[in-house]
C-alpha cells in the first residue's frame, strides 16, 4: 500500500505554475493562515479577558509585532497561553516565512526583468520584433523619443521581443522606459508572453538588413502574425523589394524598406501608415526625389510658388533657402518669400531645369498681376 502512495510534494498543488507564481500562492496561504490565527486570538481574548473586542484587538496586534506596550495584558492561563501560541506561531514563524519568500519574490523578479523572462501586463502597447545587427541601442532610444513625441503616444509602453539581450538591456534604453522579453518572434509562446493580440502597433525588423535571405524570417514571423488576425496593425522591413508583394499576400499592413539611419520613418510608417511611402520615394530616383535649384526669390508669398509650380507640372514644393542660406521647411502660406532658392519635389525621370522652374515662377506672377488689375477695374465699374 504504501508502494502506491505519493511521495509528498508541498509544491505539487502548484507544479502548473510559474515560479513566481507559486512564491505569490505561498504567500497567500501564509496570510490566510496567519489571518486565522488573529481572529482566534482576538475572539479568545475577548471572551476569556476582561477586555472589550477594541481592546483584544489592539492586545493581539502589539503581541503580533513584539511592540508590547504594557497597557494590557492577559491575566487569565487561557489568555496567556493563547498569546504564547500567537507569539511563536505568528510573530516568529509566519511573519519570518511570509518576509522572506517576498524577499525571494523580489529577487526571482529582478533576476526576470534583467534577463528578458518577466511576463509584464501590457495593452495597447509597441511590439517590436528583432533588433538591428548594429547600433541597436540607438536605434530602439531614438525610436522611443519619437514616437512619444506624437500626440496620443507620449507614455505608450514598448516591449522588444529579442534575443539581443539575454544580460540585461542597456541602461540608455532602460532609462526611457523600454522593456524586453528574451525570444523570439517565431515563438507563438514568446509572441503571448508580448502580448502581441493586445498590441497597438507590432514592427518586425528585418534580422539582417543587408541579407535579402532574412526576409524569409520575417515572413515566417509576419505568417503567424496573420494566422493570430494581428497583420491589419503590423509594420514590417523587407530587404528585397521582390518580397513585398509576398507580405502583402499575407495581409500585413505597411511593408517598408531597412532605414537604420532614420528610425523616424518607421515612426512615421506605424503612425501614419502609407506616410512610409512618400518618405521612402525621396530617398532614390526611381520616382520622385527633392531637387535643389538656386533662383531668386521676390514678390511671391508661399502659396503663389506651390501653385505655380504645380499647375505648370513641376513639382511639390517642400522648403526654400533665404537670403542667409537657412533652409525653412513649410513656411506660412500668406508669407512672402524673400531668398535665393527652393526645393522642389519633382518626378525623377524628367527633372526640370532652373530655367523652367523660373520661367513658371515668372508666368504666374504676371498671371496675379493681371488678375489684381482685372479685379480692381471691375471694383471700379460696379462703384456709383
Amino acid at each position: 500500500m504504501l508502494r502506491n502512495r505519493r511521495p509528498l510534494n508541498p509544491e505539487h498543488q502548484y507544479a502548473h505554475l510559474p515560479m513566481s507564481g507559486i512564491i505569490r500562492s505561498r504567500i497567500k496561504r501564509l496570510f490566510v493562515i496567519l489571518g486565522g490565527l488573529l481572529v482566534f486570538q482576538v475572539l479568545m481574548l475577548w471572551w476569556v479577558e476582561e477586555l472589550t473586542l477594541l481592546e483584544s484587538l489592539w492586545l493581539t496586534m502589539t503581541t503580533l509585532v513584539t511592540v508590547g506596550y504594557g497597557d494590557f495584558s492577559p491575566q487569565t492561563a487561557a489568555g496567556r497561553i493563547s498569546t504564547i501560541v500567537v507569539m511563536f506561531i505568528s510573530a516568529i514563524t509566519l511573519l519570518t516565512l511570509i518576509v522572506s519568500d517576498f524577499i525571494e519574490y523580489r529577487f526571482y523578479r529582478r533576476e526576470r526583468i534583467v534577463t528578458g523572462r518577466w511576463v509584464y501586463k501590457m495593452k495597447d502597447h509597441i511590439v517590436i520584433i528583432n533588433t538591428p545587427q548594429h547600433g541597436g541601442e540607438q536605434y530602439f532610444a531614438r525610436f522611443a523619443s519619437q514616437v512619444r513625441a506624437v500626440p496620443g503616444y507620449e507614455s505608450v509602453p514598448i516591449i522588444i521581443l529579442t534575443r539581443k539581450f539575454p544580460t540585461g538591456l542597456p541602461p540608455e534604453l532602460a532609462d526611457v522606459g523600454l522593456v524586453h522579453f528574451h525570444g523570439s518572434g517565431g515563438d507563438p509562446d514568446a509572441l503571448k508572453a508580448a502580448h502581441a493580440g493586445s498590441a497597438r502597433h507590432i514592427v518586425v525588423l528585418a534580422s539582417d538588413e543587408s541579407d535579402p535571405t532574412s526576409d524569409s524570417l520575417t515572413f515566417d514571423i509576419a505568417h503567424r502574425l496573420t494566422e493570430s488576425n494581428l497583420g491589419h496593425h503590423t509594420t514590417v522591413e523587407c530587404v528585397s523589394d521582390r518580397n513585398r508583394d509576398r507580405f502583402r499576400a499575407v495581409g500585413v499592413r505597411t511593408i517598408i524598406r531597412p532605414v537604420r539611419t532614420y528610425p523616424e520613418i518607421m515612426v512615421r510608417a506605424v503612425v501614419a501608415p502609407g506616410s512610409e511611402k512618400v518618405l521612402e520615394d525621396m530617398f532614390n530616383y526611381q520616382n520622385d526625389h527633392p531637387h535643389r535649384y538656386d533662383l531668386k526669390l521676390d514678390d511671391l508669398d508661399w502659396a503663389d510658388i506651390v501653385s505655380a509650380l504645380i499647375r505648370h507640372g513641376i513639382g511639390t514644393a517642400l522648403a526654400y533657402i533665404d537670403n542667409d542660406g537657412e533652409v525653412v521647411c513649410h513656411p506660412s502660406t500668406n508669407e512672402e518669400i524673400k531668398g535665393k532658392g527652393l526645393i522642389v519635389l519633382v518626378k525623377s525621370q524628367e527633372t526640370p531645369t532652373v530655367e523652367v522652374v523660373d520661367e513658371a515662377l515668372i508666368r504666374y506672377r504676371a498671371f496675379l498681376e493681371k488678375w489684381k488689375t482685372a479685379e480692381a477695374q471691375q471694383a471700379e465699374g460696379a462703384a456709383p
